[in-house]
């Protein structure tokens, strides 16, 4: 008898908000996150704008000393779990922190440190190279001290699978909990790659988008015109917990987790597989996993990156698994006004699909000026849209060839 999952709390710091209320604003309205980097100087980037964080001050999540020793990827993290546990109200002890775990991805993890400090080995030697370099850029850290703050002594790892990474953690930890090993966990992904190294990679990949004149406009998934990603930063976490634990305790429920599906392409390291075949198996696990059928489905947050093949073949995978029910269902990328986030994107993804189904609104995709011929499936185009949502899927695919779908009902389900 498996366990049912259930989420009593949700944080996130994007690139539209600083917590869950001001994000959801944010992609309810369309608003656009992406403008010119700050950061550093980009003059010499073919891609000069992102989804910078506004306003963030990692002193009013964390001590400031303790701050200057996390790299911004854990610093997100731990301001996103902050929110999380406090609305959720989960408490650990020595009597429960071994029931509790923590698994929080990142793609890529502490690169502005690695950055900054490998100027210094160059420009100042060995010797001023940080003792702090190390637990500050590995990629486990985010989950290491989101760990520590809260007191959670179950499972605790990080999970590295590129854009999968934040959806990976949930579905990791949704079925820790269904098989009765956790009674709760906290679960998300964290990413701060608007660095320099980052951004050069990226644009000799040409994986960006040079719309730099019209930032706002850059992020146009499955739109005729679109020309590439944009980076994001940020995190985002959810409490999971089984259904009876949350309950015992009297928590507020805001959804049930009711699937997982994870599978590989094998197919290259940046390209999604021809008509998103590894992608249309990851929904329908995810599908089989949550006891539904694809007419039920309501509502797809698309991965949705703006790119060429990863919106062509996501477009092909939903028709293969939802067949004539995928021009009744919505989708919609809410990547249009966050930019993408890597390794966090999942979680955030997954954070505005339970507000989706709480709110019965639909965000939109916005910068849909003109329909991709290729791209033929209802995206909720440039205004949300009131509808009933009872049962959706949030999609997550990475380099590597990742996939991931989680699927997400509403609570209680509506009979």
């Amino acid at each position: 008898m498996h366990e049912k999952v259930v989420i009593t709390g949700m944080g996130a710091v994007t690139p539209v908000g600083l917590g869950v209320g001001a994000t959801w604003r944010a992609l309810a309205e369309g608003r656009s996150g992406i403008g010119p980097i700050t950061k550093f100087d980009v003059s010499a980037y073919d891609s000069r704008i992102a989804g910078e964080l506004k306003g963030f001050d990692p002193g009013e999540y964390m001590d400031r000393k303790e701050a200057k020793r996390a790299d911004p990827f854990t610093q997100y993290a731990i301001a996103a779990a902050k929110e999380a546990m406090e609305q959720s109200g989960l408490d650990t002890s020595e009597q429960n922190g071994n029931r509790i775990g923590c698994i929080i991805g990142s793609g890529i993890g502490g690169l502005t440190t690695w950055e900054a400090q490998h100027s210094i080995l160059l420009e100042k030697g060995p010797s001023r190279v940080s003792p702090f370099f190390i637990p500050m850029m590995i990629a486990d850290m985010a989950s290491g001290q989101v760990s520590m703050i809260h007191g959670t002594r179950g499972t605790n790892y990080a999970i590295v699978s590129a854009c999968a990474s934040g959806a990976h953690a949930i579905g990791e930890a949704f079925r820790m909990i269904r098989l009765g090993e956790l009674d709760a966990a906290i679960a998300g992904g964290a990413e701060a790659t608007i660095a320099p190294m980052a951004l050069a990679g990226f644009c000799s990949l040409k994986a960006l988008s040079t719309r730099n004149d019209e930032p706002e406009k850059a992020s146009r998934p499955f739109e005729r015109d679109r020309d590439g990603f944009v980076l994001g930063e940020g995190a985002a976490v959810l409490i999971l917990e089984s259904e009876c634990h949350a309950k015992a305790r009297g928590a507020i429920i805001f959804a049930e987790v009711a699937g997982y599906g994870s599978t590989a392409d094998a197919h290259h390291i940046t390209a999604p597989s021809p008509g998103g075949e590894g992608a249309a198996r990851a929904m329908a696990l995810a599908l089989r996993s949550a006891g539904a059928r694809p007419e039920e489905i309501d509502y797809i947050n698309a991965h949705g990156t703006s790119t060429q093949l990863n919106d062509k073949f996501e477009t092909m995978a939903i028709h293969t698994v939802f067949g004539e029910h995928a021009r009744k269902l919505a989708v919609s990328s809410t990547k249009s006004m966050t930019g993408h986030l890597l390794g966090g994107a999942g979680a955030v993804e997954m954070v505005a699909t339970v507000m989706a189904l709480r709110e019965s609104l639909l965000p939109p995709t916005i910068n849909m000026d003109n329909a991709d011929p290729e791209c033929d499936l209802d995206y909720v185009p440039n205004q949300a849209r009131r509808a009933t949502v009872r049962l959706a899927l949030s999609n997550s695919f990475g380099f590597g060839g990742h996939n991931v779908a989680l699927a997400v009902r509403k609570y209680p389900a509506e009979s």
